[in-house]
């Protein structure tokens, strides 16, 4: 079966900015992010053997969102000066290695990779998703799983280990993060309900629409209230928290397929940027390709 790996870009790129620290090129421009990308990467390949491959990059936050809570991610830090620059530079990577690469001004990372996964699984193909974000536990089914970096067993998350974590199903991650909010995405959640609460609602009523139809059988007072108060806000998470399948994307599995290397572009690029290690393996490589047609 063709198996698409869809790697979060800009997760990973911060990933590997802050694992690895100080590492320059000999020119004194900064590598560390884009080093840790390129390791990452080919760690990724390795363990999850895709015959398609694609990173894709956050193009800005959805203006829908924004409108339905204008502090939608407004916490997040800005990016640090020094990452930066290091984006292009492992995008050049990524069109040297013959790997596809998107971004749309405008659209969110999470919404075009959910989409790209569910036509990918559509059309009968094996979809792995590289992420940390919680986010995407909603889209895990039989054909679509979760690589999760902060997961050292490196398993690829299915439906067992999203119970697991959360305790509940992903066709209950939209509700469950509706209820307790998202403190990354800055989206507040009902006061006092936290995982524990939230998972335990969900198993009883099995949605947020049966549990507010059923309001009057929560036990606590106080639970019952603030449920009661936030139920607009509840209702608005729900479609902050959803990701948007629908939105229009370009599939095309010939684009995403794994391509030959520009050995020579690669090799243009591990010079500027000080990678010796990298630069060392890249002419092992082409020695044995070499042998072989010997």
């Amino acid at each position: 079966m063709d198996r698409l790996l869809i790697v979060d870009g800009h997760a990973y790129a911060y990933r590997a900015f802050h694992a690895i620290r100080d590492l320059h090129s000999p020119a004194g421009q900064p590598t560390n992010a884009i080093y840790g990308f390129v390791k990452m990467l080919a760690k990724m390949r390795a363990a999850v053997e895709p015959t398609h491959l694609i990173v894709v990059w956050d193009g800005g936050l959805s203006a829908e969102r924004l409108a339905a809570l204008p502090e939608y991610k407004a916490q997040r830090p800005e990016m640090p000066e020094t990452l930066r620059p290091q984006l292009d530079e492992i995008v050049s990577y990524l069109k040297s290695a013959g790997i596809a690469s998107f971004c749309r001004e405008g659209v969110e990372a999470d919404d075009y990779i959910a989409c790209l996964a569910r036509r990918a699984a559509e059309a009968g193909m094996a979809v792995v998703i590289a992420s940390s974000d919680k986010d995407f536990m909603q889209l895990v089914s039989r054909p679509i799983g979760l690589l999760n970096p902060n997961d050292k067993s490196e398993t690829i998350w299915t439906d067992e280990q999203v119970r697991m974590k959360l305790g509940v199903p992903p066709s209950q991650v939209v509700d469950w993060l509706s209820l307790t909010g998202d403190s990354v995405d800055n989206i507040p959640g009902v006061p006092g309900v936290g995982p524990k609460t939230a998972t335990e609602l969900l198993n009883r009523f099995g949605s947020v629409r049966v549990l507010y139809e059923r309001l009057g059988e929560v036990k606590s007072e106080k639970l019952r209230a603030n449920l009661r108060a936030a139920e607009g806000a509840v209702r608005r998470n729900q479609e902050l928290v959803r990701l948007r399948e629908n939105l229009p994307c370009e599939f095309a599995p010939d684009e995403l397929a794994e391509k030959p290397a520009d050995a020579g572009r690669l090799r243009e690029l591990y010079r500027r940027w000080g990678f010796k290690t990298l630069l060392a393996a890249l002419g092992e490589e082409a020695h044995e390709r070499q042998a072989v047609l010997i």
